[in-house]
């Protein structure tokens, strides 16, 4: 009988890495008790919903064993977003003597005798439901569903998977984000009305990023956000400028959010710089540690990582398709040492890189459902003490989403679109994108250009707090972050952070007690001088053809103090006295 369940009991908790610090030796506890609860009920459907990181292959590859030391099922059939994934899936089932072919193509009908079952994308199934329904109904057959919300990517790849795997002995489904910004029904899974009438999925088994957490088997995540000054032309030919972050409209917030990303930008490297300096300090303690960068398209990518080899002095692994070329690229840089690895977004989901310990979120998706699925990337813990740092723009929604990572979600169908509700892309237009690799946002707006993008320290997240009060780049501020030690357990890295903030407010003196009301600082007239001296700088620059950001930059030599968003009223005032200046040709 193919497939043995002592075999399975020796799969890593975490396939394809070792269990993480502090983990059973063989089944983790929510790996145990989910499993418990299968053999117990034997149900035909199961949803397991674990966060990245926490297991769900070995727990799926279990099932699979004692399924078929039973005789419950002949055949396996697991069904994944991506090739590579499908290899990946073969690798683990062949541990525990389950013969996956991962090569399997619709047009063969049939696969080898010596194989116990095939491993299918989604893609696959859709192309030819009857082909799989067939198959399905020829021997008892488990499917495993993996990232199963994949089922409502379209109408007619849920159709399919319903036609496919009706007829199936049992269904096992599988997700670490089971939630979308839609309201398509994912197949197989059961949703049950709340109190306010709207229908959540119910998932049978749930085992949440906090929860993982608190065990040990994920790592902690520090996000590190980075603001600066925008500057575009509008597709009407208007040259706007905007501070990345602050509060703005939808339209102005997403355009200082392209320009931010703009290779030929001084954003971007200014933040590649800054990661590859975090990665340095943790690859001290943990000595092959990795970096990846999230790029939007195949463009960007490439212009991403020619920035990070002149910055870190190694070439990275770029990864541009989900090709065979680019699975073994994958699994090369796992194996390897390299410092950073850049992929378009579509390598944000199942792609397992255990070393991976510091992120650039470069890419304007902001689907909760993606968020989600690139942290995971990082999350891994391989041993204890291990932390993530992500580096994030400073956009409103992407610091929501991280301040929320602890967040349980469910996938709630019937769901209302309030009026003027922020739908930046949704998880159509975001597969259509992972698979073709289509051209940026941007370039989707005749006339929008990006003209000048500068970077500042923002600020950190962790565990729902928000730590730091900004900084030029090279700042104490910023440095006091970025040299985080690389091995700190949860715990410590709370403490660490509340030490740091308290430093950094100790440095910015508070209005003494007694102070009158002409000493204390006016936010109005701070407002009204940032805005007058921004409209200068822009009519400067428009004059004289220096970049926006470096007009700034000049006056700061000037003038002293920080950035317009910390300077004090004099030093704007001392600004807008030297750009009034330079219009009447004093130097």
């Amino acid at each position: 009988m193919p497939g043995s369940t002592a075999a399975a009991s020796h799969l890593p908790p975490a396939y394809p890495d070792r269990a993480a610090w502090g983990t059973a030796e063989r089944l983790r506890a929510w790996q145990a008790a989910a499993l418990d609860t299968y053999l117990r009920d034997q149900p035909r459907d199961f949803l397991a919903v674990a966060t990245p990181g926490a297991g769900k292959t070995t727990f799926a590859l279990r099932v699979a064993t004692e399924l078929l030391q039973q005789r419950v099922v002949r055949r396996i059939a697991v069904v994944a977003p991506t090739e590579h994934l499908k290899t990946q899936w073969a690798d683990a089932a062949r541990r525990v003597g389950i013969a996956l072919d991962p090569t399997f193509r619709n047009a063969q009908g049939r696969h080898g005798a010596q194989f116990d079952g095939v491993a299918l994308t989604y893609a696959q199934v859709a192309a030819n439901a009857a082909l799989h329904r067939a198959r399905t109904e020829a021997a008892s057959t488990l499917v495993i569903l993996d990232e199963v919300h994949h089922g409502g990517d379209a109408l007619s790849w849920g159709e399919a998977m319903r036609e496919a795997f009706e007829p199936a002995t049992r269904r096992l489904s599988l997700t670490g984000t089971p939630f979308r910004s839609d309201t398509a029904a994912i197949p197989f899974v059961d949703y049950e009305p709340g109190p306010d009438g709207i229908r959540r999925s119910r998932a049978d088994h749930t085992y949440g990023y906090g929860d993982a957490l608190r065990d040990g088997v994920v790592r902690p995540v520090l996000f590190l956000s980075y603001s600066g000054q925008m500057r575009w032309r509008t597709r009407t030919g208007e040259e706007v400028s905007a501070r990345l972050g602050e509060a703005a409209t939808k339209d102005i917030t997403a355009q200082a959010w392209r320009t931010a990303l703009d290779e030929q930008g001084e954003w971007i490297p200014a933040v590649l710089a800054a990661a590859d300096r975090r990665l340095t300090e943790v690859r001290r303690h943990v000595p092959d540690a990795g970096g990846l960068v999230i790029a939007t398209d195949q463009t960007k990518a490439r212009a991403y990582a020619e920035q990070l080899r002149q910055i870190a002095g190694e070439k990275p692994v770029v990864v541009l398709s989900d090709d065979a070329g680019a699975s073994g690229r994958i699994e090369e840089y796992a194996t390897g040492d390299q410092r950073w690895m850049v992929a378009v977004r579509m390598v944000s989901e199942g792609v397992d890189v255990p070393r991976l310990a510091v992120g650039v979120y470069a890419t304007a998706t902001a689907t909760p459902l993606f968020f989600a699925q690139a942290v995971g990337r990082f999350v891994r813990a391989r041993r204890r003490g291990e932390t993530a740092s992500i580096f994030l723009p400073s956009v409103p929604v992407l610091l929501a989403l991280a301040g929320e990572l602890e967040t349980e979600r469910d996938h709630a169908l019937d769901r209302p679109v309030a009026q003027g509700e922020e739908v930046w892309l949704d998880d159509d237009a975001l597969a259509g994108a992972n698979r073709t690799e289509q051209a940026s946002d941007e370039q989707m707006l005749p006339g929008f250009a990006a003209l000048d993008a500068q970077a500042s320290f923002d600020k950190v997240l962790f565990d729902g707090g928000e730590f730091g009060t900004g900084g030029d780049l090279g700042s104490d501020e910023e440095q006091d972050f970025l040299g985080l030690p690389g091995l700190l357990d949860a715990d410590q890295v709370a403490t660490l952070l509340r030490s740091r903030q308290a430093e950094q407010l100790g440095r910015h003196k508070a209005p003494r007690a007694g102070a009158s009301a002409t000493d204390v600082v006016d936010h109005r007239r701070l407002t009204e001088l940032r805005k007058e001296l921004n409209a200068l700088v822009s009519a400067w620059a428009r004059r004289s053809g220096t970049p926006h950001g470096v007009v700034h930059t000049r006056l700061r030599e000037h003038t002293g103090g920080g950035e317009v968003a910390r300077a004090s009223a004099e030093h704007l005032q001392a600004r807008i006295a030297k750009v009034r200046a330079w219009f009447v040709g004093r130097r």
